[in-house]
């Protein structure tokens, strides 16, 4: 499997709605890296680094959360880092 980095918006109704908790958990439960964090505009914006199928399942468990609605999502793919955990900024 190959293993890559994303840095992610996530826009919608992603903040005060436990996004960043489910985020951090589910991660780690996947064995992904990186951080994720509220930005001053209502957005969410994270970086995440481990088997693309992985990000993905990570991905499809948020949009399926209660409470945290997905409008847009604004993903690239990033350099390779040595994270060694996941966690909220």
């Amino acid at each position: 499997m190959a293993i890559v980095r994303k840095h992610i918006y996530f826009s919608g109704q992603v903040q005060g709605v436990g996004f960043r908790y489910r985020a951090k958990n589910a991660a780690r439960a996947n064995d992904l890296t990186g951080w994720v964090d509220n930005l001053w505009d209502g957005r969410v914006e994270m970086e995440v680094q481990g088997e693309e199928r992985s990000i993905d399942e990570l991905i499809m468990f948020l949009e399926n959360q209660r409470f945290i609605l997905i409008e847009r999502m604004d993903a690239k793919s990033i350099k390779l880092e040595e994270d060694y955990d996941f966690y909220e900024r």
